[in-house]
């Protein structure tokens, strides 16, 4: 009588196919992991953007002006993106400012230095701006 004994466990063969599958897979999410995560941020931007605009908006309707009576800007009540959290991926500044108009930027900084959208911009007649496609990147 001859009795066969089969081995518990898996072959290299199959342990082989089963890495080069989860490699696979990650070469394909991985990469659209990492464009939500940026998108994510950029909108934490725009969204930052928009507040300081409703920010000026209020200024002006106060003073009349969007400057004060010596030509000088308000100060912004934040100058970073996102407002909460260590890891800041944009600064926020006042560019161009009269009395009567004003442009405010999103420069993109630490992870999002290469950002193709680069500065994001938004000027007091709703105007948007970008290094990149605009529709992408709003």
């Amino acid at each position: 009588m001859n009795i066969l004994h089969r081995s518990k466990g898996f072959t290299l063969v199959e342990i082989m196919v089963a890495v080069a599958i989860v490699g696979i897979m990650a070469a394909i999410a991985l990469p659209a992991y990492f464009q939500y995560v940026t998108d994510a941020r950029r909108s934490d931007g725009r969204a930052n953007l928009l507040q300081l605009a409703q920010f000026m908006e209020r200024y002006y309707t106060a003073n009349g002006r969007y400057v004060d009576a010596a030509g000088n800007a308000p100060a912004l009540p934040f100058i970073e993106a996102p407002r909460d959290g260590a890891d800041k991926f944009y600064d926020l500044a006042l560019g161009v400012i009269t009395a009567q108009t004003y442009t405010l930027t999103a420069t993109p900084k630490n992870a999002l230095a290469g950002d193709a959208c680069g500065t994001l911009t938004l000027n007091q007649a709703g105007v948007r701006g970008a290094g990149g496609n605009i529709d992408e990147c709003w």
